[in-house]
């Protein structure tokens, strides 16, 4: 099982990268952001849209209040200031909900429906929050190279660089 001090370093990780990718993307146009280059979610717009679309709806089940997706793919904000405010917004309550976890709350289990195979589901929420960490680094994974393909390098992402005021680093 993973601790709660963990899970507060993924956090950071987590506002950290996303900070520093959108801080990147904020160097395109709208139509750049916007074109589709044959990722998964198609551009970085809608890679941007599906992280924080995806971070709603796992913090809505991990506080047992559902978020109302229609699909993975749904765009939720359209102007990339208001999705970058939303983004903010959001790692800053996922910081301040894993800083209120305990030990004891790892171990519970998680109920939930999957969106994407709609079956009754079960896991320790451990288990459910590491999945949640890492997903999140996968498409930050998409994202850095979609922006290397625009010439735009969004220098080291690796969680041991971690800048010192948002982790752990000696």
């Amino acid at each position: 099982m993973i601790s709660t001090d963990f899970l507060g370093t993924m956090a950071r990780y987590n506002r950290w990268m996303n900070d520093k990718l959108y801080d990147c993307c904020a160097r395109l146009t709208d139509a750049q952001r916007k074109e589709d280059m044959g990722a998964f979610f198609k551009s970085i717009h809608g890679t941007l849209n599906h992280l924080l679309l995806a971070d709603r709806i796992w913090l809505g089940r991990f506080r047992g209040q559902p978020f109302p997706a229609r699909a993975l793919d749904q765009e939720l904000y359209a102007d990339f200031d208001e999705l970058r405010r939303e983004r903010r917004a959001t790692d800053e309550e996922i910081e301040r909900w894993v800083a209120s976890l305990t030990e004891a709350d790892l171990a519970r289990d998680l109920h939930y429906t999957s969106m994407s195979n709609p079956q009754p589901r079960r896991h320790p929420l451990w288990f459910a929050l590491a999945h949640f960490f890492n997903h999140q680094t996968h498409h930050r994974g998409q994202l850095t190279t979609l922006l290397k393909q625009r010439g735009i390098d969004p220098g080291v992402t690796d969680l041991l660089w971690m800048a010192p005021s948002a982790g752990t680093t000696r």
